[in-house]
């Protein structure tokens, strides 16, 4: 178990938390959620001890071991993978140290014999005789290959770094797991694999994620950052968010009796309680949701901004043709040989553990670069919007453009002020926040602006890569009704499950073409299918 005590936390004149008293009890696994800025990876670090809060304190059970998901990708570097694993229990890693340099001694003594006679029995308590097993078993289910776990980690590809520093999270079952955004750069198979993993974890799990599919599956409570208080409901993040809306809606009403809404609430929890078997959830979890009672949710103080794509012109039959399409990024070659059709209903993503190559193809879509051999051909009634991963270079602040009405009003036929302003709150920039300078907003305000700038433009094609990154969940979620809703075609990447499943009716995956070198080599298509993302998983699982 792990607690706080009257914890607050303040960054000058900023309030992160004001006399926070939680406690997270071990079977439970729980979804830490928040605005963008709220505080939850903070709140992550208050936890294992990173951050000191101003007061207050941590309470964790003696003697109990708390395991933290490392985000320095860089820090064990000179390690070998197995060794790095098993340096997630210090403990184990202390004695295995000192067991050797006991050993190596050329004047082994009595003494010596003594304490290494006190350290074996510690390392087997510990379970340190089936240690190696256990990392190489965690590897493997993450999908690391048993012939990367001698290598230094250095060697390894970044998407491979990730699952060696989880599989060093979760390495010798911790009483208290910290996860802070665990499905990061994760593939499908991973990312299954750690669902099932958590399912099964008895202990503490406390996860912070931008993934509602994952948060879905995983999480028996949901912990809630507003208004700088953190409070805890029972159920997952799909109830939390039903929950909440309910709430507010009803709140609204000023006209409905007090014993209408408890029975509306009543009635929702027994729905809710009748379909939980649709979330896949352990039984335990089950029977925690059959269980629920609705306790007094306030309104929260988050609100989610309006995404709405409208083409100014219908799309023809005629969309997209791509043949033979290949490129080569600073000497190495991306893609190789991809061709394809764009039908007039698709909504298609692209697949693949290689980020550069989905990124040159939909640069190619765009027209941002040029193929080195190929051809692209759009229809004559298609009109193109494009969001890049990388959108700085389109928040530049200069003589003309000082401030986000000034920016935006460029890509606006309508350049009144208060039509801009109006379009901008909508993104959640009202009153002053319109007057900021473009070059100072966050990752997730400049994603709010680049959607903004697309709506304007009214196109009947989306080009999509990572729209869901640096946003919080509700902006998540109203991105995704938003191109649900779209009456055009569409070409996205993203990590996020539910995204792909309610938004896509077409899936593309790119995969290492033939004679290339591992993952990082020229991709090509390797599986284009028409139908759902869990269909899609279902029918990688059947393959041999």
């Amino acid at each position: 178990m792990i607690s706080t005590s009257n914890v607050s936390l303040r960054y000058g004149a900023k309030k992160l938390f004001e006399d926070v008293n939680v406690k997270f009890t071990p079977g439970n696994c729980y979804g830490l959620i928040g605005a963008n800025g709220a505080g939850k990876s903070t709140f992550l670090k208050v936890l294992s001890g990173e951050v000191e809060p101003n007061t207050g304190e941590v309470i964790m059970g003696k003697n109990l071991r708390l395991s933290v998901l490392k985000q320095n990708h860089f820090a064990f570097d000179e390690e070998p993978v197995l060794k790095t694993v098993m340096m997630g229990n210090q403990r184990l890693s202390e004695i295995i140290k000192e067991k050797d340099a006991l050993y190596a001694k050329p004047d082994f003594n009595e003494k010596d014999g003594e304490r290494a006679s006190e350290l074996e029995a510690e390392f087997a308590e510990l379970g340190g005789w089936d240690a190696e097993s256990e990392a190489g078993a965690m590897l493997e289910g993450l999908g690391v290959p048993t012939a990367l776990h001698g290598k230094l980690l250095k060697e390894l590809e970044p998407g491979e770094k990730v699952k060696v520093l989880l599989a060093q999270a979760l390495f010798g079952r911790p009483d208290v797991l910290l996860l802070d955004e665990p499905t990061n750069n994760l593939d499908i198979y991973a990312i299954k694999w750690l669902e099932n993993f958590l399912l099964e974890f008895q202990n503490t799990v406390i996860v912070v994620s931008h993934d509602r599919y994952f948060l879905n599956r995983v999480c028996s409570h949901i912990a809630d950052i507003d208004y700088g208080k953190i409070k805890v409901y029972t159920g997952n993040y799909d109830f939390w968010r039903q929950s909440s809306e309910l709430t507010q809606r009803l709140l609204s009403d000023q006209n409905r009796k007090a014993s209408e809404k408890a029975e509306e609430l009543k009635a929702f929890i027994r729905r809710f309680s009748a379909n939980a078997s649709k979330s896949a959830q352990a039984s335990s979890r089950q029977k925690q949701l059959e269980k629920l009672e609705f306790a007094d949710m306030p309104a929260s103080s988050r609100k989610e901004p309006y995404v709405g794509f409208t083409p100014k012109r219908e799309i023809g039959n005629d969309v997209l043709t791509v043949e033979k399409v290949s490129k080569t990024i600073d000497g190495v070659q991306v893609l190789k040989d991809v061709s394809f059709t764009l039908k007039k209903a698709d909504k298609l993503v692209l697949l693949g553990r290689n980020e550069l190559a989905k990124t040159a193809l939909l640069e190619i879509l765009a027209g941002e670069i040029e193929p080195d051999s190929g051809s692209v051909k759009w229809g004559v009634t298609v009109s193109r919007s494009y969001f890049p991963a990388d959108n700085s270079r389109h928040f530049k602040k200069t003589d003309e453009v000082k401030t986000l009405v000034d920016w935006l009003r460029q890509y606006s036929d309508d350049k009144d002020e208060s039509f801009v302003r109006g379009f901008l709150g909508k993104m959640l920039f009202s009153r002053d926040e319109a007057l900021k300078a473009p070059d100072v907003l966050s990752g997730g305000e400049k994603v709010r602006c680049m959607l903004a700038k697309m709506m304007l433009s009214g196109p009947n094609v989306l080009i999509l890569d990572g729209p869901t990154a640096h946003l919080d969940l509700e902006s998540i979620s109203a991105v995704n009704e938003g191109i649900v809703r779209f009456k055009g075609v569409v070409i996205f990447t993203t990590h996020d499950h539910e995204f792909i499943q309610t938004s896509a009716n077409r899936i593309i995956e790119l995969g290492p073409a033939p004679g290339a070198a591992g993952a990082a080599g020229a991709c090509t298509i390797i599986d284009d299918q028409d139908m759902t993302y869990e269909e899609f998983i279902a029918r990688k699982a059947k393959a041999p």
